[in-house]
C-alpha cells in the first residue's frame, strides 16, 4: 500500500499571484505526487495578469486559474500551510506544519518586476518538495 499523498495549501490575501504561482510549481514540479491548494483571505477577481505572463515564460499556464476563498476546511484538509503576506487572516490548528515565505507581492508590478518573485517561488517550492522527500521534476 502506498504512502498518501502530502498536501500543500499556498495563502496570500488575493490568491491572485504568489500563491497561485507557488501552487502552479508546486503540482507542475510534484508530477501529482503533492495534494496542492491555494486560497486567498481577501480573493481578487482574477489572476494577476503579470502573473500568468511570468508564468507562461516557463510553460505553466494560469490563465485558467481562478482565485479561491481560504476556507478552514482547506487548512484543516493541508499537512502543510504556506503563507505569503496573509496577516493573522489564516486559521491556525494543531499538527499542522506552518510556514511564512517572505516575498514581494506581484499586485501592479510588471511582468518584468514579476519574474525575479517567480524565481524565488520556485527555489522556495524546490527546497519544499525536497523536506517532504518528493523528487521534483527537472
Amino acid at each position: 500500500m502506498s504512502e498518501p499523498k502530502p498536501s500543500v495549501l499556498f495563502v496570500c490575501v488575493h490568491n491572485a499571484g504568489r500563491s497561485q504561482m507557488a501552487a502552479a510549481f508546486l503540482d507542475h514540479l510534484s508530477r501529482g505526487g503533492v495534494e496542492v491548494r491555494s486560497a486567498g483571505s481577501a480573493p481578487a477577481d482574477s489572476v494577476n495578469p503579470a502573473a500568468v505572463a511570468s508564468m507562461a515564460e516557463v510553460g505553466i499556464d494560469l490563465s485558467a486559474r481562478t482565485p479561491a476563498v481560504l476556507t478552514t476546511e482547506a487548512v484543516r484538509a493541508s499537512d502543510v500551510v504556506v503563507t505569503m503576506g496573509c496577516g493573522d487572516a489564516c486559521p491556525v490548528f494543531p499538527g499542522k506544519r506552518y510556514l511564512d515565505w517572505q516575498l514581494d507581492d506581484p499586485a501592479g508590478r510588471d511582468t518584468d518586476a514579476v519574474r525575479p518573485i517567480r524565481d524565488a517561488i520556485e527555489q522556495h517550492v524546490r527546497e519544499l518538495l525536497a523536506e517532504l522527500g518528493v523528487q521534483a521534476a527537472t
